[in-house]
């Protein structure tokens, strides 16, 4: 536990704000309800880094394996739904290996070519899998596990686009077809569904380990086909500020872009009233939250004399 606490962790970063985040999340929902157009959209979101439905996108390059399309109808589907508006940050393929050890290392192949990319779609999860009589909740959970391993290796998220079961439930997670190891291996789920089929609104339900429940009420653009976002329920609500932390963010500038010390001397720096300890653990456990919100990064060392605090401002 005390090696634990003296472990500085960035944290994960939202590839979409409250919505997607890295490591291994489903998107099911019946078929043709409109789950590829919206993985579609938030691709194109994300590699141009604009916000999806007022929540921020980290820009950056996507992998998308359309495998139940050709590249000629994958054409009209990207023409319809942004027009003239490109970008070549959105990568796209219309195959992929079945094999379990071949997929991984086609996507290991990609990712060394785009060492940046921090979304890979697979749409659908059924195309990758290989042919099998029996999908037991083993089977089910390992080959999840397998892709999770890269995702957290390469700190990116993979999202599987997947069917729903055919019988409806009050529990979102009980409607993705297949054994729990699916949901259990995955650190989100989404659920798109709709009361009828003809509708042209729906609800995408949102779970995960470390997200907020949240419900997105979407309405379908029917020119472009792709999905408004109507209201949020229980939308989350963002950390408040942290003081500590906006007074450590506030000893760096330009002209100073950097600062190293022991946490006795950053408490007097900044008038902490916390023993230094205490401060050290906080600035430790928020360092992902000083990063992202302050743009400050935190090491730490240690010498036979004493542990020592190191602050760089980002791009300082």
């Amino acid at each position: 536990m005390t090696e634990l606490y003296d472990e500085v962790y960035a944290g994960d970063q939202p590839i979409i704000d409250s919505l997607l985040y890295p490591g291994i999340f489903l998107l099911s929902g019946a078929p043709k309800i409109g789950k590829s157009f919206l993985v579609l959209q938030m691709a194109f979101h994300i590699s141009t880094g604009t916000p999806l439905w007022g929540l921020e996108a980290a820009q950056n390059p996507v992998l998308y394996l359309s495998l139940e399309d050709s590249r000629a109808r994958l054409q009209k589907r990207l023409y319809r739904m942004f027009g003239e508006q490109t970008t070549g940050d959105l990568h796209l393929a219309t195959v992929a290996s079945r094999t379990d050890a071949d997929l991984l290392a086609q996507l290991q192949s990609f990712l060394e070519a785009e060492p940046e990319t921090r979304l890979i779609i697979i749409d659908t999860l059924q195309k990758v899998r290989e042919s099998s009589d029996q999908y037991s909740y083993s089977n089910d959970y390992l080959f999840i596990s397998a892709l999770k391993t890269l995702a957290d290796r390469k700190g990116l998220c993979i999202l599987l686009v997947h069917h729903n079961r055919k019988q409806r439930a009050e529990d979102p997670l009980e409607e993705v077809s297949g054994t729990t190891g699916l949901t259990g291996a995955s650190d989100g789920t989404l659920v798109l569904t709709k009361k009828n089929r003809t509708d042209d609104q729906a609800e995408l339900s949102v779970t995960g380990r470390d997200l907020q429940d949240q419900r997105f009420y979407l309405q379908r653009d029917q020119e472009r086909l792709s999905w408004n976002l109507i209201r949020v329920e229980n939308a989350c609500t963002p950390e408040p500020p942290d003081p500590v932390l906006s007074a450590v963010a506030g000893l760096l500038s330009e002209d100073r872009p950097s600062w190293d010390g022991t946490a006795t001397e950053l408490m007097k720096a900044i008038g902490s009233t916390e023993t230094p300890i205490a401060l050290s653990m906080r600035l430790t456990t928020k360092a992902g939250q000083l990063l992202h919100d302050y743009g400050v990064s935190l090491s730490r060392s240690r010498s036979r004399e004493e542990r020592l605090i190191h602050l760089r401002l980002l791009n300082g």
